[in-house]
């Protein structure tokens, strides 16, 4: 089932048809070249991860995020990890929400962390401005990702909207980070309803593999239950938002 451009959506989602949203396309030759005083940083500690679920749109893994810490680059606050998510396509050539230069690539998992020195709590952190940074990591096909492997473990426990499993280890966020920590940054929105204009965007500029069987495993995910009449109704094949505007925003790139 395709995923639903909330541009074009219902009234109750007025933020989607703000200036500043997301994803975009990356074009290269536009970006601006910049040095932040502070090198981009982070720590996950254990026990991180605790439970994953299907959302109807895909998987999500909520997490302990108390010990984790996410500074410098372009933040001028501390950030905590709540949570992580991924979308893909039904193709390996479509999938991921920002583009580089007009290409998708297979998917993109997406960290999403929270201002915890501005806001007293993820809620009130969710809507305002600087209230969430989101990680970005591009996904293509070649080696399989271990941290992705134990995803890909439990997924068969969710099928279905709404299916909740625990992890049975923890997966640490920093094994699906590619080496080279190169990054594209931009201010920007949630990619989903209700498209809050609230988030700084740090796409990492190098994707990590995944095999083409990890991909499958996660188009293999369900909306709905399966009907006697119809063996794949509700699929989750589609579940990225197509490029928007950047209008005057700039995006910056950070050699690190």
């Amino acid at each position: 089932m395709e995923y639903v451009d909330p541009t074009h959506g219902p009234a109750s989602t007025p933020h989607a048809g703000g200036k500043s949203q997301s994803p975009v396309d990356i074009v290269s030759s536009r970006v601006k070249a910049v040095e932040f005083d502070n090198t981009l940083q982070f720590k996950y500690g254990p026990d991180l991860t605790k439970t994953i679920i299907n959302t109807g749109c895909g998987w999500r893994v909520d997490v302990h995020g108390t010990q984790s810490e996410l500074v410098g680059g372009p933040l001028s606050h501390a950030y905590e990890l709540v949570q992580f998510h991924c979308h893909w396509g039904n193709t390996n050539s479509v999938g991921s929400e920002h583009t580089v230069d007009g290409k998708a690539f297979a998917g993109e998992l997406h960290f999403v962390h929270w201002n915890k020195e501005a806001f007293a709590s993820c809620a009130e952190a969710v809507p305002s401005p600087k209230g969430l940074t989101v990680i970005g990591v591009l996904l293509e096909v070649g080696e399989e990702n271990p941290e992705i492997q134990k995803l890909c473990d439990v997924l068969p426990n969710i099928p279905v909207k709404d299916d909740r499993t625990d992890l049975p280890s923890d997966i640490d966020p920093a094994g699906m980070y590619p080496a080279d920590r190169s990054f594209w940054t931009y201010s920007g929105s949630l990619t989903t309803p209700p498209c809050y204009e609230s988030v700084t965007w740090i796409l990492f500029k190098n994707p990590i593999t995944v095999s083409e069987e990890q991909l499958n495993c996660f188009r293999q995910m369900r909306k709905t239950a399966v009907s006697d009449s119809d063996e794949v109704a509700g699929l989750v094949e589609r579940n990225f938002r197509p490029s928007q505007s950047l209008n005057d925003r700039e995006i910056c790139e950070c050699a690190c």
